[in-house]
């Protein structure tokens, strides 16, 4: 029994779709190793990010949302963890040999790679931090919060795997090693372009 009512999950699918199929950085590696390595050599990853971010959702939602009001600090200590992470990402994007087809030398991110990455991932504790805070309500507390990251994880994996199927789609055009190289280089600079928000709330912290 929860004490979701209708009107308050609808607003939460609306915030689950919107949030998961809005670019970021999940969705530009998944769009990366879709259009590199095809669709099934994906699967774990896209599994991995939503299966990560369910489990930070109900971590969340089961004390470090407090444990970070408390200690301020060990957020952006996090953040600026994840960042980091996110510009070698980048630069391993960047510098991808090519399609797995191609011979490239390449390999997608594995199911547990993926979901570690969440937890360094400065949208997904956003969405994360969002989802608990504005769509569980206290009574039935624990109860809610898988409500709701169950929820979320069954809207954000058809958004995931539209960003990899969109990479895949790509394939065809991307099949000229200059080109791929191009396309990875864009990736890349977007992937890097996700870190400006977090770059300004550090430097303005």
């Amino acid at each position: 029994m929860t004490a979701l009512t209708p009107e308050l999950l609808a607003a939460l699918a609306l915030f689950a779709f919107v949030s998961s199929i809005t670019p970021g950085p999940n969705n530009t590696m998944l769009m990366a190793s879709g259009a590199n390595f095809g669709f099934r050599a994906s699967i774990p990853h896209l599994m991995g990010v939503s299966g990560g971010f369910f489990i930070l959702v109900v971590a969340v939602g089961l004390g470090l949302g407090g444990l970070f009001s408390a200690y301020p600090e060990l957020h952006d200590i996090l953040s600026a963890a994840g960042g980091l992470y996110l510009l070698w990402l980048a630069w391993k994007i960047a510098t991808s040999k090519g399609m797995a087809t191609s011979g490239g030398s390449g390999k997608p991110q594995t199911f547990l790679q993926a979901a570690a990455f969440q937890w360094v991932n400065p949208k997904a504790w956003a969405m994360a931090l969002g989802a608990v805070t504005a769509y569980a309500p206290r009574e039935h507390y624990v109860a809610n919060i898988l409500v709701v990251s169950l929820i979320f994880v069954a809207i954000n994996l058809p958004c995931v795997m539209s960003w990899t199927g969109f990479g895949v789609g790509l394939r065809r055009f991307l099949d000229r090693p200059a080109v791929l190289r191009g396309f990875n280089i864009v990736m890349a600079l977007l992937l890097v372009a996700s870190l400006i928000p977090l770059a300004f709330e550090l430097l303005g912290s």
